[in-house]
């Protein structure tokens, strides 16, 4: 497909063929999209934190996008680790709640069904509990929640 101007449209996405330097480690994409990162968010926020916290701390220290590309890419390389024991260890379980994600607007409330089978799966096979952070101390966390009573709000 050409333009007017005579120059061509490509298909694809950008990709910029600047090559990173050689400080910068290479790390392949994590390859999921929007919903199974939802279905693991939590999960991927425990398991990182460490790395996540130093990528935070790296963005306050400089805004330059390049001075933080070292710790992004361990916190990359976390998340691409933790994405594949979920689908060694409960991979039916991990299916089924971004399926239901994926069919639902990615509303939690709407798949807490598999959101359960999901969460006792990561804690029995791999020892993570899923944890909202900013819950009230001795309050129930949302997803625990036996029999939630759903309304329209009002806005």
């Amino acid at each position: 497909m050409s333009y007017k101007d005579g120059t061509k449209s490509t298909l694809g996405p950008y990709v910029d063929p600047t090559p990173l330097p050689a400080s910068v480690p290479q790390v392949a994409e994590l390859g999921v999209t929007s919903a199974p990162l939802k279905s693991a968010a939590f999960f991927i926020g425990a398991h990182c934190k460490e790395y996540n916290e130093d990528f935070m701390l790296c963005k306050n220290e400089n805004r330059d996008p390049a001075h933080c590309l070292l710790e992004g890419r361990r916190v990359t390389r976390c998340a691409a680790d933790l994405i594949n024991k979920m689908r060694e260890n409960c991979v039916k379980e991990f299916n089924e709640h971004w399926g239901c994600l994926e069919l639902n607007n990615q509303e939690y409330y709407r798949c807490r069904k598999p959101e359960r089978t999901l969460n006792k799966c990561m804690f029995d096979k791999l020892g993570l509990k899923k944890v909202i952070p900013g819950t009230p101390e001795g309050q129930t966390q949302i997803h625990e929640v036996e029999n939630p009573i759903h309304k329209r709000m009002q806005k």
